[in-house]
């Protein structure tokens, strides 16, 4: 025969479910929440600056002004976005000088290739030239043998990638939008958030929150510093190995490292497009090869392992485990919150020791 509910158990099971179900709704509407939960964590980044803006009192004579708080998180806005913009400027004019360059070596840099590879090809069974005649002549070949499956594939990526750049276009739109109205309504939305814990809980959960509050802050200032010693790491190498865009091509390898592979792939191609513009024998290839490796080394093992991991508390072995976790679990927008999240669930898990240790379950 079943036990009674209690008044007290029946709300807990009904609230339990009430949230399970609105939980359940945030992941079928994940697509949606794209632009919300980046502008969420960009809220959280930029938010300090807003609260100091929003603090500073100016004097004029006797007269104490106060900076409103839009203004001031139109300022930091404006400010965040200029910087990706100036960013966007240093790599649009590299690329529009080395592409035209780059087309241009092509057919001497295939003569190398063949001139390497060719008797290496025909010696293992594959006759083909690799210049431009031959290339032309191969894809020709592959043209006219599957053309029309090629073209069925074209069309499809196109109404699949139509569709993907109007999503990323709307994307792109909503995140100021939605960053603007976060920034200037952080510390109310937080104090609602904070309404809608039950009060025997609450204790408990504003103290983790203020310790995953720290740890974040300690990743985000680990995160700058390890962006900072890279860009001067692959400045000063290809500055040292002779490249004429080492610092605009260092730089961006080394800011863009808080993005998983899309700033050492990027810096990695302009490298290597600078390389064959650049030398005439495979000295500057073999460069990059070296000056990039070595610092994947240095990112990998020593930088992010020891700037960031133990700064949030996770060693080195957990670093790597949670980026391929979360890789696999998420994609590559888990790759790219793998360490701040885990060291949210850190600090769950450890409150959930401390549970457990004291529970009755364990002592009994």
């Amino acid at each position: 025969m079943p036990f009674p509910l209690s008044v007290e158990q029946k709300q807990t099971a009904f609230w339990v479910a009430v949230w399970t179900a609105f939980f359940l709704l945030l992941v079928t509407l994940g697509p949606v929440l794209t632009p919300f939960l980046a502008a969420a964590i960009l809220a959280y980044a930029l938010n300090p600056g807003v609260d100091f803006l929003d603090h500073l009192h100016p004097r004029l004579g006797r007269l104490s002004l106060r900076v409103p708080r839009a203004l001031a998180v139109l300022v930091v806005v404006v400010v965040f976005f200029a910087a990706i913009a100036t960013l966007v400027l240093i790599v649009v004019p590299v690329l529009q000088k080395e592409i035209p360059l780059l087309q241009a070596q092509i057919p001497a840099f295939l003569a190398k290739a063949n001139d390497l590879l060719g008797p290496k090809l025909q010696e293992m069974g594959v006759r083909v030239r690799l210049d431009s005649a031959g290339i032309k002549k191969l894809v020709s070949q592959q043209m006219s043998t599957s053309g029309e499956e090629i073209w069925r594939a074209v069309l499809n990526s196109a109404r699949v990638g139509g569709t993907a750049v109007l999503g990323w276009i709307a994307t792109l739109v909503l995140i100021p939008v939605v960053l603007f109205y976060l920034l200037l309504d952080w510390h109310p939305m937080l104090a609602r958030i904070a309404g809608c814990v039950p009060r025997r809980w609450i204790a408990a959960t504003m103290d983790m929150a203020e310790e995953v509050d720290t740890l974040l802050a300690q990743y985000l200032r680990g995160q700058l510093l390890v962006m900072f010693v890279l860009a001067v790491y692959y400045s000063v190498a290809l500055a040292i190995a002779g490249f004429d865009v080492a610092l605009p091509v260092g730089i961006i390898t080394g800011l863009l490292v808080f993005i998983p592979y899309l700033g050492f792939g990027l810096g990695l191609v302009l490298a290597l497009i600078s390389a064959v513009l650049q030398f005439t024998d495979w000295s500057g290839v073999i460069a990059v090869a070296v000056i990039y490796g070595a610092g994947q080394v240095l990112e990998g093992f020593f930088l992010t392992p020891r700037l960031v991991g133990e700064r949030i508390g996770l060693n080195p072995l957990a670093v790597i485990f949670a980026l391929l976790a979360f890789g696999q679990l998420f994609g590559f927008v888990g790759v790219l919150l793998a360490l701040p999240a885990s060291a949210v669930l850190m600090v769950a898990f450890k409150h959930l020791r401390r549970h457990y240790l004291r529970s009755s379950f364990y002592n009994a």
